[in-house]
């Protein structure tokens, strides 16, 4: 299995960079992949802020590559709700750090819309500092 970093997740997503997004193509097409959490995290990031892409296409993205046979993420299950959670509403580093934090008492904050959000989505206890 390779593990791989951001700027191959996103040449293969974005197809701007035409060598490296092909060697990207092949790498996916050859290869067991493991994507590693803080990856998926900056990949949001990147296509969001470098991209303008919209949430929902980032969301089907992600989607469409974690679900590839041959792609491996930390916790498949949690992966998917991070994007469920982001598609709804949550902003993506956010739903991130509530799912890691799932075990936890309550997650504290000064974020406002995080509180606001996350109470739409889930009963996880989100409070305000």
């Amino acid at each position: 299995m390779i593990a791989i970093d951001t700027n191959v997740l996103v040449r293969l997503l974005t197809g701007d960079h035409p060598v490296q997004s092909e060697a990207s193509h092949t790498l996916f097409a050859t290869e067991d992949i493991y994507i590693p959490d803080t990856v998926l995290l900056e990949t949001e990031w990147v296509l969001r802020a470098a991209f303008d892409l919209a949430r929902g296409e980032i969301c089907t993205a992600l989607r469409r590559v974690c679900g590839l046979r041959n792609v491996a993420v930390s916790d498949g299950q949690r992966i998917a709700q991070i994007i469920d959670w982001h598609e709804a509403g949550l902003d993506f580093a956010d739903a991130f750090h509530l799912a890691l934090s799932g075990e936890q008492e309550a997650m504290k904050t000064f974020d406002t819309d995080f509180i606001k959000h996350a109470k739409k989505l889930t009963d996880r206890p989100v409070e305000r500092l």
